[in-house]
C-alpha cells in the first residue's frame, strides 16, 4: 500500500491517483483493535479509585476530626490526596513534566467531537466537556499522586504498576492496529511515541523511587526532607545583597535570544503545559499536513474528472471549452497550493515553537520586574487585580495556554498560506512565464508611490524643524523647543497640505486595518501579551489569566518572601527553648523594680541602643525641638559623629577590662548623657 510520501516525489496518472486513496480507506477500515485506549480510559477509573483510596489510608490529616474519636483506628488517616503543587513546588518537575506528557494524547482527545459519546443539546456540550475532564483527571490522577505521596514506598509500587498497565495497553494498541485514514500504516506509532515515550520515562522514575527508598530505609542513604527555601532562591537572595558588575560580558545569543539564569526555576506548571503545547503542536501539524494532503488529492481527482470531460466531447462542443480552459489553472494552482502549504506548514510550526519557548522567556522578565517593585510594565488598571481573579486565573492558564498555541497555529498558518499564494501568483510566476519586465513595472510604480508618500511625510517634518521651529535655547540642547516660529507661513503651510493630507490618510487607514489584522492574528497565541489597544486591554480574557497568574506567582514564590518564613520557621528546638526562657523570665514581671533601678536600666539600654547606632542620636526628640540653639546642635553632632568614629575603629574586646577601657566606657557614658 503506497503512503502519503510517495505521492509528492512520483505524479502518478489519473488512474493511478485515484486507487490509494480508496485502498487506503478501505484497507484502514478493516483494521480494527482489541483494545481501544478510548474505551480503556473508562475502565481505568477502577485502578485509579482503589490507588487513590490507598493513598489518602497512608495520608494523615493535620487536624483530629468528631469520626476519629467514634473510629479510634482511623488515627487521623484517610487525608486528602494532592497530586501536585501547582504553585509553590520546585520538586520532580520533569518528573510531573513527563507526567503531563503521559496525559497529552488524553488531553487533545477532548477537542474532538468523538469524545462525546452520544448526542446531547448544544447547550449542554460545555458539561459534557466538563465531565470528560473531570474523567481524564481521574483516570490519571495515580501518575501524579504517586509521585508526590509521602510513602515513597507504596507511592513507587502503585506508580511502576499504574504506568505498567498503560504502557502495555498503549503498545498493544499501537501494534495491534497501527495503520490510520490520514498517515497510513504506521499512524499509531507516529502519533502516540510521545506518550510511549513519556511512560517508558514514568516507570523508569518510579523504578529509581523505589529503589531510593529501600536504600534510605536499609540506612545505605539518608533521607533528604524537602525544605521551603530552595538553593535557588537563597543564591538569588544573596545576589541581592552583592553589587552587581557595571560591565558584564556577554555573548550574542545571550542578549538577544535567551539568557540563563541559574538563580531561578520554572514551576511545575509552566513545564507541565509547555510540554503538552509541544506535544499538541506536534500532533496538530501532522493532521494539519495529512489532511490538506488528502484535500489535494481530491483536488486532484476533481482536476482528472474535468479533463475527461473536456476529451469526451468533439470539438465543436462548446460547453467543455470553459472546462478545458480550466483545467491548466486549476492544475497550476493545486502545485502551487501543495507547495506553499508545506512551506508554511514549517514555518507556521517554527513560529509556534518560538512562541511557547518566548512565553518562558517573558514569565521569567516579567516576575523578575515585579520581585524588584516595578509594574510600569503592566497598564494601570492591572497593577493591583483582586485576589480571587489573580488565583482563578492560576487554574485557568495551563489550558487556555495550550488551547491558544494550537489554535494559533492554525490561524498563522492560515494566514501565512494567503500570504505565500498572494507572493507566487505576483512575483515568482510571472517571472517563471517571461514577464519580468511587466512584473518590475508595476513593483517600481508601487515603490515609487510609496516612496513619494514616504518622501511627502518626512518633507513635512523637514520643513518644520528647519523654518517653522525657533532656535535652540541653548547649544547643548539635543532639540529645538516646542516653540512656533513663522506662525503667518506655517498656517499657509498647514492649510495647502490639509486637503493632500485627507487622501494620504484613507491610504494609510487601510494599512493600519490590515497591520493590525496581521500583528494581531501572528500574536494570538501570545497570552502573556494583550492584542486589544489601549484602554480596551480587559477584553482581552488571555491577558486577564496571565496577569492573574504571574500575581499569584509573585505572591506565593517571592524568594526574599520564601527566605524570610525559612529563617522564620528553622531551627524550632531553638525557638522553642527562646519561648520557654521568655516564659521563665515573664514570672519575675509581678516584681516591679524601685525608681532608681528602673531608670539606671534604661539608660544602660539607651546608652547601649545609640553606641551601637550613632546616627539616631540626631532624631533624639530633645534635639528636633525648636529651643536647642544652632550651637548646641552642631557640638551635638560633632560628639555623635566622634562616638560613631570610636565605635568604628574601637580594638575587639579582652576578657579582662583595663583601667583604659573603664575610663573610655566612661567617658562614652558621660558623653551620652550630655547629649
Amino acid at each position: 500500500m503506497p503512503g502519503m510520501s510517495t505521492k509528492s516525489e512520483i505524479r502518478p496518472g489519473p488512474a493511478q491517483q485515484k486507487m490509494p486513496s480508496v485502498d487506503k480507506g478501505s484497507v484502514n477500515s478493516t483494521c480494527d483493535s482489541d483494545i481501544s485506549l478510548n474505551v480503556f480510559l473508562h475502565y481505568s477509573l477502577i485502578p485509579s479509585f482503589v490507588i487513590m483510596c490507598v493513598l489518602s489510608a497512608l495520608q494523615r490529616r493535620s487536624k483530629h476530626l468528631t469520626i476519629d474519636e467514634k473510629l479510634p483506628f482511623l488515627n487521623n488517616r484517610f487525608g486528602i490526596v494532592v497530586p501536585l503543587d501547582l504553585i509553590g513546588s520546585l520538586s520532580n518537575r520533569w518528573s510531573f513534566g513527563f507526567a503531563f506528557g503521559a496525559v497529552s494524547s488524553s488531553v487533545l482527545h477532548l477537542f474532538s467531537e468523538h469524545y462525546v459519546p452520544f448526542n446531547v443539546p448544544p447547550w449542554a456540550k460545555a458539561f459534557v466537556y466538563l465531565v470528560g475532564a473531570i474523567e481524564v483527571g481521574l483516570a490519571y490522577f495515580p501518575f501524579f499522586a504517586c509521585l508526590s505521596t509521602p510513602s515513597r514506598e507504596v507511592g513507587a509500587m502503585l506508580g511502576i504498576l499504574y504506568s505498567l498497565m498503560w504502557l502495555i495497553v498503549t503498545l498493544w494498541d499501537t501494534v495491534s492496529c497501527p495503520t490510520g485514514k490520514v498517515l497510513g500504516s504506521h499512524q499509531k506509532l507516529i502519533y502516540q511515541w510521545p506518550t510511549i515515550l513519556s511512560l517508558f520515562f514514568l516507570l523508569g522514575r518510579f523504578t529509581h523511587m523505589l529503589v531510593k527508598a529501600v536504600r534510605i530505609h536499609l540506612k545505605l542513604e539518608n533521607y533528604q526532607q524537602e525544605q521551603l527555601m530552595q538553593g535557588h532562591q537563597a543564591l538569588h537572595v544573596q545576589r541581592l545583597f552583592k553589587r552587581s558588575p557595571i560591565n558584564r560580558n556577554t555573548s550574542w545569543f545571550q542578549r538577544r535570544i535567551y539568557e540563563w539564569d541559574p538563580h531561578f526555576k520554572f514551576p511545575n506548571r509552566m513545564i507541565g503545559t509547555t510540554i503538552i503545547s509541544l506535544i499538541g503542536l506536534y500532533t496538530i501539524t501532522l493532521a494539519d499536513y495529512s489532511i490538506s494532503d488528502y484535500a489535494f488529492d481530491r483536488l486532484d481527482v476533481l482536476k482528472d474528472q474535468l479533463e475527461n470531460l473536456a476529451n469526451s466531447c468533439n470539438a465543436s462542443c462548446n460547453e467543455t471549452k470553459i472546462f478545458a480552459a480550466m483545467v491548466p489553472q486549476l492544475e497550476e494552482f493545486i502545485d502551487v497550493a501543495r507547495k506553499s502549504w508545506l512551506i508554511t506548514t514549517i514555518f507556521s510550526s517554527l513560529t509556534s515553537v518560538t512562541h511557547i519557548f518566548h512565553v518562558l522567556v517573558c514569565y521569567r522578565k516579567h516576575l523578575k520586574r515585579l520581585w524588584a517593585g516595578q509594574k510600569d510594565f503592566l497598564p494601570k488598571r492591572f497593577r493591583n487585580p483582586s485576589s480571587s481573579v489573580s488565583v482563578a486565573a492560576i487554574t485557568r492558564y495551563s489550558g487556555w495556554q495550550i488551547a491558544f498555541t494550537l489554535w494559533g497555529f492554525l490561524i498563522v498558518h492560515y494566514v501565512q498560506f494567503v500570504f505565500a499564494l498572494l507572493f507566487t501568483y505576483g512575483v515568482i510566476l510571472p517571472i517563471q512565464n517571461g514577464r519580468v519586465l511587466k512584473l518590475l513595472s508595476i513593483l517600481g510604480t508601487i515603490l515609487l508611490t510609496v516612496g513619494i508618500i514616504i518622501g511627502l511625510i518626512v518633507l513635512q517634518v523637514v520643513l518644520v524643524q528647519v523654518f517653522f521651529l525657533q532656535d535652540k535655547i541653548s547649544p547643548t540642547d539635543e532639540h529645538k523647543p516646542l516653540a512656533l516660529n513663522n506662525r503667518k507661513a506655517f498656517h499657509n503651510f498647514n492649510y495647502f497640505f490639509f486637503f493632500y493630507n485627507v487622501v494620504m490618510g484613507l491610504s494609510n487607514c487601510i494599512f493600519r486595518l490590515l497591520a493590525s489584522c496581521v500583528l494581531g492574528s501572528w500574536l494570538v497565541s501570545r497570552i502573556d501579551r494583550t492584542i486589544m489597544q489601549r484602554g480596551y486591554e480587559s477584553m482581552d480574557p488571555g491577558y486577564n489569566t496571565w496577569i492573574g497568574m504571574i500575581f499569584t506567582d509573585h505572591h506565593h514564590n517571592n524568594p526574599v518572601m520564601v527566605c524570610f518564613c525559612h529563617f522564620l520557621l528553622s531551627n524550632p528546638l531553638k525557638r522553642q527553648q527562646r519561648l520557654t526562657e521568655a516564659a521563665t523570665y515573664s514570672t519575675f514581671s509581678n516584681i516591679s523594680p524601685s525608681g532608681y533601678e528602673s531608670r539606671a536600666r534604661r539608660r544602660w539600654l539607651l546608652l547601649y541602643t545609640l553606641m551601637k547606632n550613632p546616627r539616631l542620636i540626631l532624631l533624639r526628640k530633645n534635639l528636633s525641638s525648636s529651643a536647642c540653639s544652632h550651637t548646641d546642635h552642631r557640638d551635638t553632632v560633632s560628639r555623635a559623629w566622634v562616638l560613631a568614629s570610636q565605635i568604628r575603629h574601637a580594638p575587639a574586646p579582652t576578657a579582662t577590662a583595663t583601667p583604659t577601657t573603664v575610663i573610655s566606657d566612661q567617658t562614652m557614658a558621660d558623653g551620652f548623657n550630655n547629649i
